[in-house]
């Protein structure tokens, strides 16, 4: 089964969930303290997750210190892993981490044009022809929860424009709640191996933890689980 192991940094807080997340999805799935991480770790792993929460409190800025003590940690190994096959993915807190470590399209990650923290549910809607394998088993439109005060994503002139005509903003809001230049919700990697994304597909792993008790009566899983499920899907049958 494929392994993927989760840093987990102090203020980190979503990480049990998303582990929760891949095991039901097929994974196995192991929380790792950021200060037992070494590049060897990266061996037993075909995947690496960088969770949802506050990394060392966002001082300074959000991701920024973990983004630093992940590259003391790892060095260039994260990069090997992924030129060899393997996965990352970051959610919220883990989007702008892997922005700063330069493994997505160039972004930054700042405050919502309100201002304010805003916990939601919001319409998303996949992007291009080239699908992410975390996307291959949702439907062209469909909602997840965010929660955030630093999700805007805004680029350099003309490059946000650019990552929605390849593909390489997978997921637009359906509603530009925050402010995001071209309403750009996620980015991938060419592979569509590394992918970073604000919303929180593990806070929808059941039909019970949507808000509308009537929500597809007779369904199972939400669709953070089948989020999950499309990216094992895709290794197995690698």
């Amino acid at each position: 089964m494929p392994h993927a192991i989760l840093i987990k940094f102090p203020g980190t807080n979503c990480d049990v969930e998303t582990s929760r997340a891949l095991e039901a999805a097929g994974f196995t799935a192991e929380v790792l303290p950021v200060a037992l991480v070494t590049p060897e770790v990266l061996d037993r792993a075909q995947m690496v997750v960088f969770s949802g929460g506050f990394s060392y409190g966002d001082y300074v800025m959000s991701g920024r210190i973990a983004q630093l003590i992940t590259k003391n940690k790892l060095g260039e190994r994260l990069k090997e892993f992924i030129a060899k096959g393997g996965y990352a993915l970051g959610i919220c807190n883990g989007f702008q981490i892997l922005t700063q470590l330069d493994l997505l399209p160039h972004a930054s990650l700042i405050h919502n044009t309100s201002g304010r923290f805003i916990c939601r549910w919001v319409p998303l809607k996949k992007n291009g022809s080239k699908v992410s394998p975390f996307l291959k088993a949702l439907p062209d439109d469909f909602e997840l929860p965010v929660a955030h005060a630093e999700g805007r994503v805004v680029t350099d002139d003309g490059e946000a424009e650019k990552y929605v005509k390849s593909g390489l903003a997978p997921l637009l809001y359906g509603e530009n709640f925050n402010g995001s230049t071209k309403a750009i919700a996620a980015l991938q990697d060419e592979t569509g191996r590394v992918f970073g994304l604000m919303p929180h597909p593990e806070r929808f792993l059941t039909r019970g933890q949507h808000y509308d008790p009537d929500w597809k009566t007779g369904e199972q899983w939400g669709w953070g689980y089948h989020f999950f499920k499309g990216a094992f899907d895709t290794m197995t049958a690698a």
